[in-house]
């Protein structure tokens, strides 16, 4: 499920809140609209994103985390943690770090 260079960057964008498509695309540099928004349907069919459409003009609509999306969050904590921790070597693909 959070396989792929954006997925891990998108939960992060919505834990802090409801978000609308083009503000997730802002604070994403480089991602296509296309990934982004297959990362989303994807997300969305399996409970960690709710998809809301407001009967506006012009349309609007709101991704947010459900429960089971937030729940990520200390799974994403302990990757930022073990990232701060890990050697510079090990991040970095030196041979050391394969040794």
């Amino acid at each position: 499920m959070l396989d792929g260079p954006w997925a891990t960057l998108i939960v992060r964008e919505l834990l802090h809140g409801p978000r609308r498509f083009t503000e997730l695309r802002q604070a994403l540099p480089g991602i296509s609209a296309h990934t982004l928004t297959g990362r989303l349907r994807r997300f969305e069919r399996h409970g960690i994103v709710t998809r809301t459409a407001f009967a506006e003009i012009p349309p609007r609509v709101t991704y947010e985390l459900t429960p089971l999306g937030r729940d990520l969050k200390p799974v994403l904590d302990a990757m930022f943690d073990w990232g701060m921790a890990a050697p510079d070597s090990a991040l970095l693909g030196s041979p050391e770090a394969s040794a």
